[in-house]
């Protein structure tokens, strides 16, 4: 349940009601793949035990996006083909040509399509009506976008932009770590990555070491960024911060999730426990996250879908 990696946006103009949601959800609610699909992608529910596809509490959302791929590998392909085209020959007396060969590979993909395997996958997403924030556990932005694209296809009207802030995470990082200190509630940790702007764009990475030595700020005087840097909000959260806005790495620390098991005794007051602290923590971590960086700027349109 607790996000691992945040992709984050601003919300605007956000209104809906769970209700509202739901059935907005349930245009593109998840169907496996049929025989000649090669890919889906549709709204599952998030939680596991229930079957809305919005969870809800206090008014903070959570949604699920299921992703099935059916798993049809190019050498598969061409092996069957190369039997077919021997056969062909045998038959025929010739081998195929390269347009009858690309015609056979068609034909093979399509005969094995049936019988491919399926692999599923589900990205979540944190919806925050009251602070504006939608948020997404994705590693990648083609993750992100994924979910965004069939979000669109279900909700009409739907308003969005990618955060900005005013000061550039590689700025930013880069001075705190040139003066060794952290802005408040923050703290340093032991990972960084440095990189040069030059055309070879030289990279040096650390990881769990020391980021107050010489040979650190000897780096950055030579013109090295910092694009990535550890970091650990009030002794609650652990994360990664890269040079884009997005958060990595991201852990709850121990003290949270033991409170999240004091609250429960069942898999569903578990679930409900850990997502109202996660909620929360994130609700004040990414306010004093862009703060850090000095407010929000302009906000940049999302990426195209």
């Amino acid at each position: 349940m607790w996000f691992r990696n945040l992709q984050i946006y601003r919300l605007r103009d956000f209104n809906l009601t769970t209700d509202q949601l739901e059935k907005a959800l349930a245009r593109q609610a998840f169907q496996g793949c049929g025989n000649t699909d090669m890919l889906s992608r549709g709204w599952v529910a998030p939680r596991a035990a229930g079957d809305a596809l919005v969870y809800s509490l206090k008014g903070q959302m959570l949604i699920a996006l299921n992703v099935e791929q059916k798993l049809l590998p190019a050498s598969v392909i061409k092996q069957f083909a190369q039997d077919r085209a021997a056969e062909i020959e045998e038959q025929q007396g010739y081998r195929p040509g390269r347009k009858e060969m690309r015609e056979i590979r068609e034909r093979v993909a399509e005969e094995l399509l049936p019988r491919a395997f399926t692999r599923r996958r589900s990205t979540y997403a944190w919806i925050d009506p009251v602070g504006g924030w939608l948020v997404i556990d994705a590693a990648n932005s083609a993750k992100a976008d994924e979910l965004l694209e069939t979000l669109r296809k279900s909700v009409d009207d739907f308003s969005l932009a990618l955060i900005k802030t005013k000061l550039s995470p590689i700025s930013a990082m880069t001075g705190w770590l040139a003066g060794n200190q952290a802005p408040s509630g923050f703290t340093i940790d032991r990972d960084c990555e440095l990189r040069a702007a030059g055309e070879e764009k030289a990279t040096v990475r650390y990881v769990r070491h020391p980021l107050e030595s010489d040979e650190i700020r000897g780096h950055i005087e030579a013109g090295k960024q910092v694009t990535r840097l550890a970091l650990t909000w009030n002794d609650r959260i652990s994360f990664v911060l890269h040079e884009n806005l997005q958060v990595k790495r991201l852990a709850f620390l121990d003290i949270l999730k033991e409170e999240s098991e004091q609250q429960a005794e069942t898999a569903d007051e578990m679930f409900d426990a850990d997502f109202a602290i996660m909620a929360g923590e994130l609700s004040r971590f990414l306010p004093d996250l862009v703060d850090a960086l000095g407010g929000e700027g302009t906000e940049a349109p999302a990426r195209p879908v």
